[in-house]
């Protein structure tokens, strides 16, 4: 009997590591492939800096999905957290919470950005932007733990065609995306001289997301709310 469980153990360990190997090999690669981005936004960024906030954002975005809870995909988790079936899941939450973390990195080469995309409507959705010192907030690259459900997703600003002006027909090559300053001077009250932000409360960030919700009716697929 004792043989017996401990083949059935090691069975479903084996089975455990067979199916999340894809999922690390993944990340792994995008881990690089992000630090190596960031790294050539500018000449004077740092490699070291730019690992470590790739690294950081990756694994959190892993955790915050066992954290939410989050099953199927990002819009269903949505809905329960509109249901009360689970306290965090919108984009704003992941925005919040990556962007916590990587505050706590203290950035000097990188500057971290908040993105707004359809703001005000039931399609708006939030991420991070990361940008070189004193480089255009659209030059930037998109870090958004939502989109994917725990599987951060990136990419340059104005190569993110999902969401773009006037996407009727193929793509208008116009980015949607657009930062929000306030939560922008939270991400980056860390700094020397920057006053500390007050603003960025969870209270604020779901009272503000229930009330969006509730004008747009959660119509869009893509449905996240925010801070």
């Amino acid at each position: 009997m004792k043989m017996l469980k401990m083949m059935r153990r090691f069975f479903w360990v084996v089975l455990f590591l067979v199916l999340i190997h894809p999922t690390w090999a993944k990340d792994e690669r995008s881990i690089r492939d992000l630090a190596k981005a960031l790294t050539k936004l500018a000449p004077e960024v740092d490699p070291a800096e730019a690992e470590q906030i790739s690294v950081t954002a990756h694994t959190t975005a892993r955790k915050l999905a066992r954290e939410y809870h989050v099953v199927l995909n990002p819009e269903f988790q949505a809905f329960l957290v509109n249901v009360g079936a689970r306290k965090r899941g919108w984009c704003g939450h992941w925005a919040q919470d990556i962007g916590t973390r990587l505050k706590e990195l203290k950035p000097r080469t990188l500057v971290l950005h908040w993105g707004v995309a359809y703001d005000h409507t039931s399609s708006e959705n939030n991420c991070l932007v990361v940008t070189a010192r004193n480089q255009p907030f659209k030059d930037g690259i998109i870090l958004d733990g939502w989109r994917r459900a725990g599987r951060l997703f990136w990419c340059p600003v104005i190569k993110d065609d999902e969401y773009e002006v006037e996407q009727h027909y193929g793509h208008s090559g116009i980015t949607a995306w657009k930062e929000n300053m306030q939560w922008s001077a939270w991400l980056q009250d860390y700094e020397p001289g920057k006053p500390k932000s007050k603003m960025a409360t969870d209270n604020k960030a779901s009272k503000a997301s229930s009330e969006r919700d509730e004008r747009g009716g959660n119509s869009d697929s893509r449905q996240p709310v925010t801070p």
